[in-house]
């Protein structure tokens, strides 16, 4: 595995990031079973219960990215 890390890591940037998009790609397509953590679970239902608890606590999206364009 080494020997194909440094021979990636001598590829130029652009193409070392296509190649992670296509490894990303592929796995996506697989329809693998990919564990999910029981704490991700956990947070999902805490942060679903929160919402249904109040619903109107939540930002769109136009909301959130007009805060991180503003943060700059």
């Amino acid at each position: 595995m080494t020997t194909a890390i440094q021979e990636l890591e001598t590829l130029p940037v652009s193409e070392r990031i296509q190649l992670v998009e296509d490894l990303w790609d592929s796995i996506a397509r697989s329809n693998a079973d990919i564990p999910i953590p029981r704490w991700q679970k956990d947070e999902l239902e805490r942060r679903k219960q929160n919402y249904l608890r109040n619903p109107d606590s939540g930002r769109t999206w136009d909301q959130v990215k007009q805060d991180i364009l503003q943060s700059r």
